[in-house]
């Protein structure tokens, strides 16, 4: 089967990707990236080496995935949001190795909106939602919602994207037949 990539792209020696990935125009992957299968790379992205990217995965255009970051599978970028890989940067004093970086992950069928930033040495977890625009700092629980600059929970999701509404109770049926149950308010769960 393979993977596929547009004329304009790079995809350096050493880089690994699975079958049925595309990489569109303009897009480049460098040596030491791990891609999985059936991913999609939007126009104009950007893979460092040593980034490690599961199956699934969803890129859109103008997207920078930096050394440091993780991406599980089936997680979502999306358009032009931001992954940071140093904390302190300086130009006269870079910061370029691989010890310097803080890893930042995301979690299994997490998204990111467009035009978010996601400062690095966060953790997004599994299914977490950052609304367009927001800026996340902290790490983001599993099946939680975060909007706004900085970051703050609005709200809980479902791994299909159904909002889960807790008023009436601790445990929640979305669309598709799964269970989830709050623990507390930083504490959701899939239990089916």
């Amino acid at each position: 089967m393979g993977w596929w990539k547009h004329d304009s792209a790079y995809v350096d020696d050493g880089a690994q990707i699975g079958d049925g990935t595309k990489v569109w125009h303009f897009s480049h992957v460098m040596p030491g990236a791990v891609i999985g299968e059936g991913c999609s790379l939007g126009q104009n992205v950007f893979v460092a080496g040593n980034v490690t990217i599961g199956n699934g995965v969803k890129i859109q255009n103008n997207v920078s995935v930096y050394e440091g970051v993780i991406l599980e599978d089936y997680a979502f970028c999306g358009p032009s949001m931001v992954f940071t890989n140093v904390r302190t940067p300086r130009s006269e004093f870079p910061r370029n190795t691989s010890a310097d970086y803080t890893l930042t992950r995301v979690g299994r069928g997490a998204s990111i909106g467009a035009n978010a930033t996601v400062v690095t040495g966060v953790t997004l977890g599994e299914g977490a939602f950052v609304a367009a625009g927001a800026v996340v700092t902290h790490d983001v629980p599993p099946f939680t919602i975060v909007a706004g600059v900085p970051a703050r929970p609005i709200g809980f999701m479902s791994a299909s994207g159904d909002r889960l509404d807790f008023s009436h109770g601790d445990t929640v049926t979305d669309a598709t037949g799964h269970t989830y149950q709050k623990f507390s308010d930083t504490d959701v769960r899939r239990l089916t």
